[in-house]
């Protein structure tokens, strides 16, 4: 029903204007559209004779695959959104507040409302029931005793916001039309700053979660900022970091614990064209499962018990920069899915809010478990490893580039002096020699603090460096373990059996090493592998210490 088909308005009935006014002081004051909108909705609705009021706002479309209303829709890529409903059904049992049903989406030219989106022009009808076979639902007209309908434009600066509507049970009267037509004007206005506000805040907040983030790394900071060492197996390294950091490609950076895959994954960030905004940290490991989707994404007030404000994500914060997911290999499988979703698609929703929003992020990530063994065994989605793997960077642990460690421990040990204050301590030959004959199962990180551990000595003292008595490296110990059975002419083994003797295998290492699964003396050291595969052979094997 359009506007050339209205007939004789009834004019004699009066229009009282003095609530208007304070529904207009009322809205300039509030800063979420969400609030807005629904404070606007309910003040009209009070209204005499006015049966129920909506607004809609012209939003991206998302739920398309879905909507009732898909058949009417020329376009997808806007429609109008239900935002607010209110109203007074005569049946007490309804709920006219609801933003779910059919016309919770309506495709702009669509019906009246779709009519004044499109043409943002006014639209208003009376004596609806004689026109039933234009109606939607008449016999609900019919229910509920309503005649009239208006249907006003939220027009800002030139721009259609939306549209507000209200059915009436009776014919509107032109003055009625004059408050309708100044409501819509300036709840329009009250949107686009209620948007700004939100605007406003949303970067107030970011920024102050991105220098708490900033204050925290800062805080816990424990390695230098520059990467140091000169060894062939690192340049080799920075060499790769070089070819990959200026494109957007995904890297996954592998290495043992302590080799220091978070240096190498700000080197990447801070060569790329993302310099200029932020590298944000994850360490999946230390992420709750309940809390999984809050962190990444983000919530919004109220999504749960204990949100009382909206929180922005990691995903959010790392917009248009990176993010880091160190230890990705540590998620929980069904998280794993949650975390493909963004990668692949680019969009995520924040915890209690159905609107998707876009993020433009590029992932580094890194591990130090085997990703391709992981997911042989089922433990880590395939789709995911090749969505992370696109360009893998191999650190090579400590023992293979001991070349650099006298640079490290040169430089950890000046930087250990000026932390304490004390004078400035160099490194003998002998000092060298015994750092370079460790086999540093920590790595770069166990380096530092033996370095840390004997600065803090030598204020009493000379320098000396208290390493652990297990110096052999695992290649020599490799060599001298016995070898494995060879499958005798009489017998191959299946791969059960293998599996079988793997499992007596790690239970006898546990149990001469009574159970100390990493550092000197331990299971890993025993069998030869690292500390976090052997923990990740027993998980998956269903191995636990007795109690």
């Amino acid at each position: 029903m359009y506007p050339d088909e209205v007939g004789d308005i009834d004019e004699s009935l009066s229009v009282d204007f003095g609530w208007v006014k304070y529904l207009l002081l009322d809205m300039a004051a509030v800063r979420s559209v969400s609030e807005l909108l629904a404070m606007l909705a309910e003040r009209v609705a009070e209204q005499p004779d006015v049966a129920l009021v909506r607004v809609w706002l012209k939003l991206p479309a998302d739920i398309c695959a879905v909507c009732p209303m898909r058949a009417e829709c020329a376009q997808q890529d806007e429609c109008l959104h239900l935002s607010a409903s209110a109203g007074n059904p005569w049946g007490r049992d309804q709920d006219w507040s609801s933003l779910t049903g059919t016309f919770r989406r309506l495709p702009i030219g669509a019906r009246q409302i779709g009519y004044i989106a499109a043409t943002a022009q006014p639209v208003k009808a009376f004596d609806l029931g004689r026109n039933a076979d234009r109606i939607a639902r008449p016999d609900w007209l019919e229910r509920e005793g309503i005649r009239g309908f208006v249907g006003q434009p939220m027009i800002h600066k030139g721009q259609l916001l939306g549209v507000l509507g209200g059915f009436i049970r009776r014919n509107p009267v032109e003055g009625e039309l004059s408050w309708w037509r100044m409501v819509a004007d300036h709840a329009a206005s009250a949107v686009a700053n209620a948007r700004a506000f939100e605007e406003i805040e949303r970067l107030r907040n970011q920024l102050a979660l991105e220098n708490e983030y900033l204050r925290d790394e800062l805080n816990g900071a424990h390695m230098a900022n520059t990467i140091i060492g000169n060894s062939p197996a690192l340049r080799q390294v920075l060499e790769q970091v070089t070819l990959v950091a200026p494109t957007d490609s995904n890297v996954l950076i592998l290495g043992e614990s302590g080799t220091g895959k978070e240096l190498i994954a700000r080197a990447i960030h801070d060569q790329s064209q993302r310099a200029e905004r932020a590298l944000i940290k994850v360490n999946c490991a230390s992420v709750p499962r309940d809390l999984f989707e809050s962190e990444f994404f983000g919530h919004v007030k109220g999504a749960f018990t204990g949100a009382l404000r909206d929180r922005t994500g990691r995903f959010g914060l790392a917009n248009e920069g990176t993010l880091f997911l160190d230890e990705v290999g540590e998620l929980p499988l069904d998280m794993q899915g949650k975390l493909l979703r963004v990668v692949q698609e680019g969009t995520f929703e924040r915890v209690g809010d159905e609107a998707p929003q876009d993020v433009d992020v590029r992932i580094v990530a890194a591990t130090n478990r085997d990703l391709a063994a992981a997911v042989k065994r089922g433990q880590f989605r395939e789709d995911l490893y090749y969505r992370l793997s696109v360009f893998p960077i191999d650190i090579p642990p400590l023992r293979e580039r001991r070349e650099d460690i006298e640079l490290l421990a040169a430089h950890f040990l000046a930087q250990q002096c000026r932390r304490l204050g004390m004078r400035a301590l160099s490194l003998s030959r002998t000092h060298v020699a015994e750092l370079r004959q460790y086999w540093w199962p920590g790595n770069i990180r166990e380096l530092q603090n033996a370095v840390e551990r004997a600065v803090i000595l030598a204020r009493a003292g000379p320098l000396r460096f208290s390493l652990p008595a297990t110096q052999t490296p695992p290649t020599a110990r490799e060599a001298e373990a016995p070898a494995p059975p060879e499958p005798s002419a009489g017998r191959v083994y299946t791969y059960a059996d293998l599996k079988q003797l793997e499992r007596k295998n790690l239970l006898h290492a546990l149990s001469q090493t009574n159970w100390k699964i990493a550092g000197p003396g331990g299971a890993a050291e025993l069998l030869g592998m690292h500390p976090a595969t052997l923990s990740s052979r027993m998980k998956a094997m269903g191995i636990r210490r007795p109690r």
